[in-house]
């Protein structure tokens, strides 16, 4: 009896992972067909999304030097 119990929380964490994994998929895949059109493109660019993405760079590798303690 404890076998199946323990076989049943099992296939319920893989369910779990396998949608987490899912929906990040679907988010990445996502994310490239709003970027790949060109309309998009074009708008990102005036808004300066590539100078907010170099300035938060350094705070990325302080959060990992710091998790790295």
């Amino acid at each position: 009896m404890e076998l199946l119990e323990s076989n049943n929380h099992e296939i319920g964490n893989d369910n779990s992972t396998l949608f987490l994994l899912g929906g990040v998929a679907l988010v990445v895949f996502g994310a490239g067909l709003v970027i790949s059109n060109p309309f998009v493109r074009r708008y990102l660019s005036r808004m300066g999304v590539g100078n907010l993405v170099q300035a938060a760079i350094p705070d990325v590798e302080r959060y990992f030097r710091l998790r790295a303690m």
